[in-house]
């Protein structure tokens, strides 16, 4: 049986989509192996979002060629639409797939023997339209599963290189989505995970909104929980607000991007929203959704971002009811605004202010996972077993710990919590609930 290796950097995305790629392998007769394993085909969707994700996307290339010396191998995702030539430079690179290409790779493969040069298959942006149906799951088999829902963003950050790579904003019918959120559900996942470039603006072309999906979706026979990876602030509307504090299946979870806590550095990102319409919005979802989960990003050492501002970040950070940050050092990509302006500050400063936010983040964390401790919350067990123990996640995404042989993986059971490590929670379960 041919053997295929698939690898995935960046977003849940990014995720569901090489998912959807193993699948065709699959239909194929192929069997899908580790990275790491010698392989017949080498398929790696990649990120661009920083320079950081771009050397790793370089290095894998070497390591599949070192594992597998005679593979064919592809490259695709938001890099190799960016910088097609850069990835087909690479040795050992026998096919280079932009957006609009990646779910069509057995019609441009051929096949799939190396041959002397790279074939490069990279439309313009402006004309992609291919949206193709991608759902992923994690390695916990059966638990959570990420439905692309909807890909490509019309917004302008001046940081950003999304709608260079990925086109404009576009989504999946809900008639499709309901068809592949049934699949899963006929599968066996308990949660699905609505993913998208800009999850939000779902519906935007279409006449219709995220929140008549979720309303929709919500519906289901069957499935137990249903989960927005994130959503832009301004997007955040009242309805879905309502419909979570409402509903038994819409998680009482947000992550919700911030980037500064400076008006003057949002201006210059060129984000849709002020630090103090964002605290309102905080207010409105908590005042509605006491127990939610709140995630946040933000970016440190955006050009022009002084102490002073770094310093006001910080401090809103410190005062807003969050639950967990996600920080990202400021890089510079080409054909991005931001690229050319003015005061771009020093890399150890941003790694300095990093850190700093890393460990506010890591405070965040602990508060509020120290909120519910005593308490009896349902906690959804995955499959992964490291160390003698099973995890999981309440439905505010707090992360939970037992004993492996406690439980079982994919179950739903009440767990009490107690104080653990890191933001994240040991639990106990009473003796009628220990299924092994």
């Amino acid at each position: 049986m041919p053997r295929v290796a698939l690898h995935t950097l960046g977003c849940k995305l990014n995720f569901a989509e090489t998912s959807t790629i193993g699948r065709q392998f699959m239909n194929r007769g192929y069997d899908v192996v580790s990275f790491d394993q010698p392989a017949d085909v080498c398929v790696l969707n990649t990120c661009s979002v920083t320079d950081r994700a771009d050397r790793e996307c370089r290095q894998l290339i070497r390591r599949a060629l070192r594992n597998s010396p005679n593979a064919y191998v592809v490259v695709t995702g938001c890099y190799a639409q960016l910088h097609p030539d850069e990835v087909s430079g690479i040795k050992g690179v026998d096919l280079v797939l932009g957006a609009n290409e990646k779910f069509d790779l057995f019609g441009y493969a051929g096949n799939l023997e190396k041959e002397l040069y790279p074939h490069v298959f990279v439309s313009e942006i402006t004309s992609a339209n291919n949206f193709g149906a991608a759902y992923s799951t994690e390695a916990s088999n059966r638990t959570r599963a990420f439905l692309k829902v909807q890909d490509g963003c019309d917004y302008s950050c001046a940081f950003c290189t999304i709608p260079l790579a990925r086109g404009g904003s576009r989504s999946q019918s809900i008639e499709e989505c309901l068809r592949q959120a049934n699949e899963l559900v006929q599968a066996g996942y308990k949660e699905i995970v609505l993913t998208g470039v800009n999850t939000g603006d779902y519906g935007k072309h279409d006449g219709t909104s995220l929140y008549t999906l979720l309303r929709a979706l919500i519906k289901i026979e069957g499935v137990q929980r249903l989960r927005i990876s994130s959503i832009e602030p301004n997007l955040l509307s009242d309805d879905i607000i309502a419909l979570a504090a409402d509903s038994e299946v819409l998680c009482p979870h947000f992550h919700i991007p911030l980037q500064s806590g400076s008006d003057n550095i949002l201006r210059k990102m060129r984000r849709r929203y002020s630090a103090g319409m964002y605290r309102k919005l905080l207010d409105k979802i908590l005042s509605r959704i006491p127990h939610c989960g709140i995630g946040i990003d933000v970016i440190v050492g955006f050009p022009g971002e002084t102490d002073e501002e770094f310093g006001r970040t910080q401090k809103f950070l410190d005062e807003i009811p969050a639950s967990y940050l996600h920080v990202f050092t400021y890089s510079e990509r080409l054909n991005t605004p931001a690229s050319s302006f003015p005061h771009q500050v020093q890399r150890k400063d941003r790694f300095q202010r990093n850190a700093a936010l890393r460990q506010l983040g890591l405070k965040k964390k602990q508060d509020f996972s120290a909120r519910y401790i005593g308490m009896t919350m349902p906690v959804l067990f995955e499959g992964v077993v490291q160390e003698g123990e099973r995890a999981g996640w309440t439905p505010n995404y707090i992360r939970v710990h037992v004993p492996a042989q406690s439980t079982e993986e994919n179950t739903v059971v009440p767990v009490v919590l107690a104080d653990g490590k890191e933001g994240e929670c040991c639990g106990m379960l009473s003796d009628d609930q220990v299924t092994a």
